[in-house]
């Protein structure tokens, strides 16, 4: 093997690597934030259905019982708290200030990869008010909420 040079051989400058470095290091920083911001909207339908499904029980709960009832009543396996089907939210029903049984209001907090999510913990409540709302801060950041 000979390793001589050869006068019409051409290499790669540093200065060439390093501009493609450069050139790959700014669109990576672009493309990262984008990917992590799609995928905190992609894993929040896990805490929205979690929530949708709470909301069913408890009118379903309603109409037979005309009040609204705990997690056990309805049909979940605890009255504190319930995981989402792919564990990206624990939902519950806080203890409200009053001890009304006609109204609910039921949380799901992001728990793991969703902790950081722009728009925090969502609720639903008996008349259907969802927050936050498309007008919140949160939810102009990383697409609506809901």
């Amino acid at each position: 093997m000979n390793l001589k040079y050869k006068p019409g051989a051409h290499g790669f400058t540093l200065i060439e690597l390093l501009i493609t470095v450069v050139i790959l290091s700014i669109l990576a920083a672009i493309a990262i934030p984008a990917y992590s911001r799609y995928a905190y909207r992609a894993r929040r339908a896990d805490g929205q259905q979690l929530l949708q499904s709470i909301a069913m029980a408890q009118e379903r709960y309603y109409a037979t019982h005309n009040q609204y009832g705990s997690l056990a009543d309805i049909g979940f396996t605890t009255s504190n708290s319930v995981t989402s089907q792919n564990g990206y939210y624990i939902a519950d029903i806080p203890a409200s200030t009053g001890t009304s049984t006609q109204t609910f209001t039921a949380e799901a907090e992001p728990q793991g990869a969703q902790a950081n999510d722009a728009c925090g913990t969502l609720s639903i409540n008996n008349a259907g008010l969802k927050l936050p709302a498309p007008t919140d801060a949160a939810s102009n950041v990383n697409g609506n909420c809901w």
